[in-house]
């Protein structure tokens, strides 16, 4: 029987049919094939809150000034419980104006907005930002969602653990023929999307308004919406690799 160089022993793991490639073992020539799963599951330790910012008024000055107050507050807000600066990113505050069909482009109105983001990393730090983050209206929590700080060591540790089956594959298969694992002559990775992430979108801040007492009906207190839940974050890997047969 004539032996297959590498050469070709490679030409014939890329021409592998489609059906072939689904097979988690298979042996051509002097190489084998394994295909192999790996995945990994972690808690988020990361939060991503987004609040926009949005003044109007029929003066540019009160509206820049309520918009920038707004923006201040969750700054303050963001370092009372203990955020980073670098978990602080807020953009600038747009001008827009309202001309009403002025033809003479006198504006009517002005509409003040900006956006903030924070990253939370102590997740019991969240109720409170929310619910102090309202200010008459002005600041809306457009998002908050749950994901790894380090989603690139979460891929790794997947990829390491599909590896590890692929080896562990081909050495039982080879084990039964009596022959050993030999170099990797090939390898093809595919990282699939992270699984898990959860995210709340908010159209609007809706606050829940409960009764004070019944003496007062007119003495209220506004609650925020109960905030969802984190569940577990998980990272799948699919890696194909082409061992030498020694």
């Amino acid at each position: 029987m004539i032996r297959l160089t590498l050469c070709s022993a490679l030409l014939l793991v890329f021409a592998l049919p489609a059906r072939a490639q689904n097979t988690d073992v298979k042996f051509i020539a002097d190489t084998l094939v394994v295909q192999a799963d790996g995945t990994y599951q972690a808690d988020p330790d990361l939060a991503t809150m987004t609040f926009d910012i949005s003044s109007q008024d029929k003066e540019l000055k009160p509206a820049y000034e309520s918009a920038s107050q707004a923006m201040q507050k969750i700054v303050a807000l963001a370092a009372t419980n203990g955020l980073k600066k670098e978990d602080v990113s807020s953009g600038v505050l747009t001008v827009l104006p309202n001309y009403g069909g002025d033809r003479k482009r006198r504006a009517k109105s002005f509409l003040v907005q900006g956006q903030i983001i924070l990253k939370v990393r102590d997740f019991s730090k969240l109720g409170a930002i929310l619910e102090d983050s309202v200010t008459n209206d002005i600041t809306d929590l457009r998002s908050l969602t749950y994901s790894l700080a380090d989603e690139e060591a979460a891929k790794q540790r997947a990829v390491a653990e599909a590896m590890k089956r692929a080896v562990g594959r081909a050495t039982a298969a080879l084990d039964e023929k009596g022959q050993k694992v030999g170099t990797l002559r090939f390898a093809n990775l595919d990282v699939k999307q992270i699984i898990g992430v959860s995210r709340m979108e908010v159209a609007s801040l809706s606050l829940i308004e409960v009764n004070a007492g019944a003496s007062d009906s007119r003495a209220k207190a506004v609650a925020p919406p109960p905030l969802p839940q984190p569940e577990k974050i998980t990272v799948s890997a699919t890696v194909q690799c082409a061992f030498q047969i020694q």
